[in-house]
């Protein structure tokens, strides 16, 4: 912020050769026109005591009348060397850390009330401040959660066929339903590998288009992508469905034996947990086919239900 006549005031402060008493005098006659609401000359007056005197009641009474007139980098600048100094006064960390928290600084701005809550562990207006603090901190971590949770989102439901990859392997993605990178995620080494017409060279195509984004086959399972989608699935179909139904055991559906092998791998126990899986997560089981998908399809639609389908 600008104000007119203060650029002259607010130059750089060369020391001189010590001088107490001069200092002490500048210093009055400051605080004198501070108390008549003559800002601009009691920063003058503030300055040449600094000037002489470089005490830490000069150094915060110059930043406080700069913090006053919207000079937050110099009062930032003369605050941070009063607290430099051994035993800082409590107001002088009080009010840089409002400047730093002003400025969005929050890991500053707490570094500072911790040097008063050290010293003085029941100052009043430092712990409100703290609990001010420690709340905008935690906000920003949220808000760079979610933005960061958002970003990963939309590059986990990035289409494979956005990718570069041969036709064969487009087309055995394909048929095991495998859509975006989140399924590719799911999916394991072996289970690829287990596919009918799936080869080394398909695979080691999809290993290094995967490492070139840091990521590799099966990692879903591992960071528990699917254990928090099935859950949010599951969440959802409570509005729409009994909980009977999906309490319901895998058991009582009667399926064949291929069939119930694949849910026992994938530790469904529930037809709320089988609804929650996608064509891609069974498809990826070994020995796991086509038949198998419409049976359990047919088996769900009897209760008015699918698989999930990626969205």
């Amino acid at each position: 912020m600008s104000h007119p006549g203060l650029d002259t005031v607010i130059g750089g402060t060369s020391t001189v050769a010590n001088d107490p008493q001069g200092a002490a005098s500048h210093f009055a006659k400051g605080l004198e026109r501070e108390r008549a609401g003559d800002r601009l000359n009691a920063i003058v007056a503030y300055r040449e005591a600094c000037r002489r005197d470089r005490k830490p009641d000069h150094l915060f009474r110059l930043a406080y009348m700069l913090d006053l007139m919207g000079e937050e980098d110099e009062a930032v600048h003369l605050y941070a060397q009063v607290c430099a100094m051994p035993t800082p006064p409590v107001n002088a960390l009080l009010n840089l850390a409002v400047l730093h928290e002003d400025r969005g600084e929050i890991h500053q701005a707490e570094r500072c009330l911790r040097k008063i809550l050290d010293a003085h562990p029941n100052h009043e207006r430092a712990r409100l401040f703290m609990k001010d603090v420690v709340a905008s901190k935690n906000a920003v971590y949220d808000e760079d959660d979610s933005r960061n949770e958002a970003k990963r989102n939309a590059e986990l439901d990035t289409p494979v066929t956005d990718f570069e990859l041969s036709v064969r392997s487009r087309n055995c993605l394909k048929k095991m339903n495998i859509r975006t990178l989140r399924d590719l995620l799911m999916i394991t080494k072996a289970e690829l590998l287990s596919y009918k017409n799936f080869g080394e060279t398909s695979l080691t195509e999809i290993e290094q288009m995967l490492a070139q984004r840091g990521l590799r086959l099966g990692q879903g399972l591992d960071q528990g992508y699917v254990a928090r989608a099935n859950k949010e699935y599951i969440d959802s179909l409570r509005d729409r469905y009994p909980a009977e139904i999906l309490n319901k055991p895998v058991s009582s559906l009667d399926l064949t034996v291929r069939a119930r092998k694949a849910l026992q791998l994938l530790n469904v126990a529930s037809i709320g947990e089988l609804a929650a899986r996608t064509e891609a997560e069974l498809m990826g089981v070994k020995n796991f086919g086509q038949n198998s998908l419409d049976e359990i399809k047919r088996k769900l639609a009897d209760f008015g239900l699918g698989l999930r389908e990626i969205e």
